[in-house]
């Protein structure tokens, strides 16, 4: 067999799914059913899993690190609750797409300056970027509502059928379903020749330069993207809470990202959604028993985190999954478990 033979049915296989993630999307939906209580968490769960998948897209995949990914998510998030604050977009999928545009035009002006550094120099200019907005959102109060942030925003049922109701049961379906789709297109780009060029230029941009890589190019395509996730986790927001206020633009919003992403793994398009699940489940549980010192607690989860090894937790917690399977199935494993963590 070719090395180019080779690097192509690894890929395919890479490509297919497995039974671990059928499953992972029916348990995720049959959470709907079984906690009608907890529609406003699990809703919170998906939208920050959503956003922690815009910046593995950039970060595990394209090696771009970025502190100041809230820029685009605060974008969204203002554009989707103008839309509806002023009637001029009722439809709400709809809104989410024309606010997702406007983040990723914000992504694909800035990323010019995010593609010229490397790692220390891509930080501060993220996070230069999202302070920047922030200031201007707070400038422009009269827009943006300054410090109250939108107020009376209403927003109009789904398709004209579906109303968002107090409880989250439409706005937990809904960011479901967006994920859901936004997923399969993350998941159809990672596995194509384009996110097969990303890993190269991750790891050896020169060298991907040297066979014909447009680098730059690349770069640019997957942070503007990026952005347009970023911007529809926003819109998610605004929608589902009918609240945007300065704190979409906050620091801690990129920073929680990056916690997220620290114990889910990068590169590995579930490991934003898992750790989604696990920061917030740690964060709610360890609120609950220390209010005042859950920081704490989460902190000393990512230090063992880094001590044990994250693909060692994962060998132990899907081993008796795996071998579950192994036996229904057939099946070597479950889940894949990440080649490596960025």
């Amino acid at each position: 067999m070719t090395a180019s033979s080779d690097v192509g049915f690894h890929a395919q296989r890479q490509a297919r799914w497995h039974y671990g993630e059928f499953a992972f999307w029916l348990v995720v939906l049959a959470c709907g059913f079984l906690f009608p209580t907890r529609y406003l968490i699990m809703t919170d769960i998906l939208r920050l899993a959503l956003f922690a998948m815009s910046l593995d897209l950039i970060l595990g995949y394209a090696g771009i690190v970025s502190l100041g990914h809230a820029a685009f998510f605060g974008v969204g998030a203002y554009a989707a609750g103008l839309l509806a604050l002023h009637g001029i977009i009722n439809e709400p999928v709809l809104a989410l797409i024309v606010a997702g545009l406007a983040a990723m035009v914000l992504g694909f002006a800035t990323s010019f300056l995010v593609i010229r550094g490397v790692d220390l120099t891509r930080l501060m200019v993220t996070l230069g970027i999202a302070l920047l907005l922030e200031a201007l959102a707070e400038r422009f109060s009269n827009i943006t509502g300054g410090t109250d942030g939108l107020q009376g925003i209403e927003m109009q049922p789904i398709f004209g059928e579906i109303p968002f109701d107090m409880f989250g049961k439409a706005g937990f379906f809904y960011s479901l379903a967006v994920l859901f789709v936004l997923f399969l297109f993350a998941r159809r780009i990672v596995h194509s020749p384009f996110g097969l060029s990303l890993r190269a230029i991750k790891n050896n941009p020169l060298r991907a330069a040297a066979i014909g890589i447009p680098v730059n190019r690349r770069l640019i395509a997957i942070y503007t993207l990026a952005a347009f996730y970023a911007g529809i986790a926003g819109a998610l927001f605004t929608q589902t809470t009918a609240i945007a206020s300065l704190d979409v633009f906050a620091f801690e919003r990129s920073a929680d990202l990056m916690l997220v992403l620290v114990i889910g793994g990068t590169g590995y398009l579930y490991g934003g959604l898992v750790g989604a699940v696990v920061f917030r489940m740690l964060q709610e549980l360890f609120s609950t028993i220390t209010p005042q010192y859950w920081q704490f607690w989460i902190g000393l989860v990512l230090v063992v985190i880094v001590l044990v090894g994250r693909q060692r937790l994962h060998r132990w917690v899907l081993y008796v999954p795996n071998l579950v399977i192994k036996q229904v199935a057939g099946r070597k494993s479950v889940v894949a478990v990440p080649e490596s963590d960025a």
